[in-house]
């Protein structure tokens, strides 16, 4: 049994790193959805250069919870911000919202102002696996420091998705990191049902992975922000979608009583920028998640990340760096195409997000693409 669910998985796996090259499913822009702000060519966190995303979706099985054997609808996200081949840190800084959630490696981060390594992204039961994955991943592929010792202390960050996924039969392995990691690449971003976002929820319609990205005018130093969510969060009727109350418009099928789940938000930018100020840009994610209605609820894990791909080899324990900083007083473009690139990246994820039936033949239904464009236009926000 166990070799036969191991070879569906690895089916999925191929098909899933194929799809990743090739985005065909509508975003939320393609449904006439009204945005603010300019997206990068992929409107994708990968717009920021360097930057690259991996996944491992797993999908197995079906009926009655069985721990241990499945149903299984969970996976792994890895955010890699310089790269596979690059060993140079990044600036880095975090922010917590509301703190019923994990995310590892940030006591060092808020520390030393460094993000060293990928960000990944899993099930709340999986973040131990992922992050020993990650430090092995590092020393296959890696020299020791100077004085032979490989140290690391991942940043995993992590959503529940026991509603759909048999979290506690540990589903996540080692091979599911290295896979997320070793398939990570630049340009478009699967979305929607993959990866760390295969099992979640999000106002009470199919969540998971979102990203957008906004491009700043050459005025305001033409830098490029990049954001990738995994939503796992709220209640329907707060839904906003451009303003509009689309929850209480779609009020069918809802899973939750209360404001249950979390959401992780990684945010990249090629600004200049040190790490407090990467700390108020982190903080400036909420604001995005209020546009669509989240008040970030008590048993919500919403937890922030955010880096900078500027000033290569500012991490080098050696000499005296010269760094470049944006002044505090032209931080308003970065700050508002944070919360532009946050609201938009949650709408991507429910919008790519399809129907799915999971553990004791739960089903979560999907944001219905034609009641959304009939809610919007109703409201008179239809853009197409």
């Amino acid at each position: 049994m166990i070799r036969s669910r191991s070879v569906q998985v690895l089916v999925l796996l191929v098909s899933t790193t194929a799809l990743t090259f090739a985005q065909t499913k509508p975003r939320a822009r393609d449904l006439g959805v009204p945005f603010d702000g300019t997206p990068g060519p992929n409107n994708a966190i990968t717009d920021v250069k360097g930057v690259e995303v991996g996944h491992t979706t797993l999908i197995s099985g079906a009926g009655k919870l069985k721990v241990g054997e499945g149903p299984v609808r969970t996976g792994v996200t890895a955010v890699l911000p310089r790269g596979k081949e690059s060993k140079d840190a990044v600036f880095g800084a975090w922010f917590t919202l509301n703190g019923n959630g994990e995310m590892t490696g940030t006591t060092w981060v808020e520390d030393s102002g460094f993000v060293d390594g990928p960000i990944m992204i899993t099930n709340t039961h999986s973040v131990g696996v992922v992050r020993d994955a990650v430090i092995a991943w590092k020393v296959k592929r890696g020299k020791p420091d100077m004085e032979g010792y490989w140290w690391s202390l991942p940043v995993v960050a992590e959503t529940w998705d026991g509603y759909l996924n048999d979290i506690n039969g540990f589903h996540v392995k080692p091979e599911h990191a290295f896979h997320a990691l070793d398939s990570a690449h630049t340009g478009a971003v699967e979305e929607g049902n993959v990866g760390g976002g295969t099992g979640m929820i999000c106002n009470e319609f199919k969540g998971g992975i979102g990203t957008a990205s906004r491009v700043l005018d050459a005025k305001s130093g033409g830098y490029t922000v990049g954001v990738l969510v995994q939503c796992n969060y709220g209640q329907r009727d707060q839904l906003r979608i451009a303003g509009v109350p689309v929850g209480r418009e779609i009020p069918e099928h809802t899973v939750w009583k209360d404001d249950v789940g979390s959401i992780i938000i990684v945010v990249a930018t090629d600004a200049p920028i040190i790490p407090t100020q990467l700390k108020r840009i982190a903080r400036k994610a909420s604001l995005g998640l209020g546009r669509n209605g989240s008040f970030s609820g008590d048993g919500s894990g919403d937890i922030f990340i955010a880096f900078s791909t500027a000033n290569p080899e500012a991490a080098s324990p050696k000499g005296i760096h010269d760094l470049k900083m944006v002044p505090n007083d032209q931080l308003d473009p970065l700050f508002l195409a944070t919360v532009q690139a946050t609201e938009e990246a949650v709408i991507n994820a429910m919008v790519a997000a399809e129907t799915m039936t999971g553990v004791n033949d739960r089903t979560v239904i999907a944001l219905p693409h034609d009641k959304l464009r009939e809610v919007l236009k109703k409201y008179n926000r239809l853009t197409k």
